[in-house]
Order: C-alpha cells, then sequence, then structure tokens
C-alpha cells in the first residue's frame, strides 16, 4: 500500500510539476504576446502621431515621395530604420498601396531608401553628392528617355512627320481616357489653366488663325491634368506635328468654314465636362468631338 501511496503521490508530484511548469510556460507566453501587442500599438501610436498628412487627389505619388522624404530628411525616420509598412501607410495617407509602391521606388532611385521585398524598406544614410532640393519624381525619372536601349537597335526619329489620320485615330485613342481622368484629378489652377487655353483658341477664331495655338494648348493642358505623365507626353509630341505640311494640305483642302466655330462648341462642352468634374461626361464630350474632326477630314470634297 505504501508503495502504491508512494507512486501515487509521485504521479501527484510530477502533474503539480507538469502544471506548474504549463502554467509558467503560459504565462510566460502570455507575457510575451502582450508585450508584442504594447511593442505593435506603441509604434502604431507613434506612426500615427508622426507629421504624416492625408494625400489630396492631386499627383499621389509624388506628395507620398515628398512626404516621406520630409520625414527622413526631419529625422523621423532616421538612417537603419524602417518605413511603414505598404499597408500601414496606405491606411495613413488614405492612399492606394499602388501609390505607396511607386513612391517608395521613387525614393529608392535617389538613394534614400532600399526596398526590401517581403522584408519591409530600410533607410539608408543620405548620399554622399549634394542634396537636392527637387521633388523626389524630378530626380527619380531625370534621364530616363535620355537614350535608347542599344540592346534593341532602334532607331526614332522624333522629328519626323506622322500622317494626318494615324495622328488623329492616335489621339481619339488617348485623349477621350486623358480628359475622363483630367475631370477626376485637375486642380483649380489646372482647370483655370485649360480654361484660359479655350478662351485663346476662341479669340484664335475671331482673329481668323491659321495655327490655332490656342486650339492645341487646350488639349495638351487637358492632358497634363490627367495625372498620367504616359499621356502627357504624347499628346505633346502629336500635337507638336498637328501642324506639319501633310496636316497644313488637308486642312486647308478639306476644312469647312464653320468647323472652327463647331469645334468651339464642342470644346466648350469639354470644358464644362471638367469644370463639373463629371469624367464621363468628360470622356464622351472628347469622343465626340474628335470623331467630327476625323468625319469632317474623311468625307468626300463638293
Amino acid at each position: 500500500m505504501a508503495k502504491r501511496h508512494k507512486c501515487r503521490d509521485k504521479v501527484c508530484y510530477d502533474r503539480f510539476t507538469i502544471s506548474i511548469q504549463w502554467s509558467g510556460h503560459w504565462a510566460f507566453c502570455s507575457m510575451h504576446l502582450k508585450l508584442q501587442q504594447a511593442s505593435f500599438f506603441a509604434k502604431t501610436r507613434a506612426y500615427f502621431l508622426m507629421p504624416f498628412q492625408v494625400i489630396d487627389n492631386q499627383r499621389l505619388y509624388r506628395q507620398i515621395a515628398d512626404q516621406l522624404r520630409a520625414l527622413i530628411d526631419s529625422g523621423e525616420f532616421p538612417p537603419g530604420s524602417r518605413l511603414p509598412a505598404e499597408r500601414e501607410l496606405a491606411k495613413l495617407l488614405g492612399v492606394s498601396r499602388a501609390s505607396v509602391r511607386e513612391a517608395m521606388i521613387a525614393l529608392e532611385v535617389i538613394g534614400l531608401v532600399d526596398v526590401r521585398v517581403g522584408n519591409g524598406v530600410l533607410v539608408c544614410e543620405p548620399p554622399v553628392q549634394t542634396v537636392s532640393d527637387e521633388p523626389v519624381m524630378a530626380q527619380a525619372t531625370r534621364d530616363q528617355w535620355k537614350e535608347l536601349d542599344p540592346e534593341l537597335n532602334l532607331e526614332i526619329d522624333f522629328s519626323a512627320e506622322i500622317p494626318p489620320f494615324a495622328l488623329l485615330q492616335a489621339r481619339r485613342l488617348i485623349e477621350p481616357e486623358a480628359a475622363a481622368l483630367a475631370a477626376v484629378n485637375a486642380s483649380d489652377e489646372e482647370l483655370a489653366g485649360i480654361r484660359e487655353a479655350f478662351e485663346r483658341n476662341v479669340q484664335d477664331n475671331r482673329e481668323g488663325s491659321h495655327t490655332h495655338p490656342g486650339d492645341r494648348l487646350f488639349h495638351i493642358r487637358i492632358a497634363q491634368a490627367s495625372d498620367n505623365p504616359a499621356y502627357a507626353l504624347m499628346i505633346q509630341h502629336l500635337l507638336g506635328h498637328r501642324y506639319g505640311s501633310m496636316f497644313q494640305r488637308l486642312q486647308n483642302h478639306y476644312t469647312p468654314q464653320d468647323m472652327t466655330h463647331r469645334s468651339e462648341d464642342e470644346h466648350r462642352r469639354v470644358l464644362q465636362a471638367l469644370e463639373q468634374h463629371d469624367a464621363g461626361a468628360a470622356r464622351q464630350a472628347m469622343s465626340e468631338h474628335l470623331d467630327e474632326v476625323i468625319r469632317i477630314f474623311s468625307r468626300s470634297a463638293r
């Protein structure tokens, strides 16, 4: 009996020991979890206390990059520290993760951070070269079109004239979407610039201009206000060919006398849609305008 009791006592003791060990383990795990939670909330609180500003709808990636650079320069994120995760930054700034990612890449290009996919974004030591006051995106994209990729063995003649209908077809594909984006993204200053170009176009018509700079400027400024630099670049290049020798001949032979005033009315509808921030109406008005231009130049001569 004694032996049996002793064994039972040992079992009880062992169970007690195991219970104490498990209790201690769980207490440790619980404390560790609480410390992790406290650290997480402290970091999150620190992020919210940092001078982040909610980004407005203009040039999102540019603003994010400039704001993060300012925080890095001020010491809020010293060398060796990590920037908040994409998801956290997107939430803090009220933007998409894609916009945050573009900004991070731009900061890496100018040497301020090291993007480690899956392991965060590390702030680097400041570059040795003199720090520029230029916006981040201006530094990151400088000279990106300076030379062609030698591996492709291409030759591009940017001075070559584009045939008129090829030019109009390209514009028909690009400009309605650029107008829709401009209706959403254009700032008050950009809208004022578009209206100024429209009024110049009206004045050109009254004075019988043959080059219509206001017309071209109207379309260029809409593309610039789209917040898509690729659209702006393409439209500026295409409209640089607007009045090449082939287009001038096409205009001289096939432009009806009332075309300038029709175009003026169509431009006005585009402008109204932009000022009302109606993307659908802006897209439709621009599409109808360019369809009409193509129709007029394609019709049979009288």
